[in-house]
């Protein structure tokens, strides 16, 4: 499988500007910047989108580890912060809180920290990744 993305940039780094485009199109010339990276500008940014991969993928990579303990969650919820110091992507951290009927509290903590070892988006990572996650009754 093969999935496909592309950039264009225009201008200077910080004067200049770009858009991001998916071959599913989902996002069509999507616009980032040195203002939506750095600053406040109105637009997307690549720490965003690796962000919201990981998201993504840990959430599914999650769903399957329940699904080998016999569980099903009725709904998997998780944001992944994505920092960078000094131009260097150091650590993501992902929030989670899944509402899983008849969880076991420590399977669901296993199941969640196999999904943040597995998961085909943090094993592309070198960057530090921590954890929390809540069960929710």
């Amino acid at each position: 499988m093969t999935r496909k993305a592309s950039a264009v940039w225009k201008g200077g780094l910080k004067d200049g500007h770009g858009t991001i485009s998916t071959d599913s199109g989902v996002l069509h010339d999507s616009q980032y910047s040195f203002k939506t990276r750095f600053e406040d500008g109105i637009g997307t940014n690549p720490e965003e989108l690796l962000a919201a991969a990981h998201a993504a993928c840990f959430s599914m990579a999650l769903s399957n580890q329940l699904a080998q303990q016999g569980m099903t969650a009725e709904s998997i919820e998780t944001t992944s912060s994505c920092t960078m110091e000094n131009l260097t992507i150091t650590k993501f951290h992902l929030d989670l809180t899944a509402t899983i009927p008849g969880a076991d509290p420590a399977e669901f903590e296993k199941a969640a920290n196999a999904a943040k070892e597995g998961c085909p988006v943090s094993r592309l990572f070198k960057a530090d990744i921590t954890l929390d996650a809540k069960l929710a009754s």
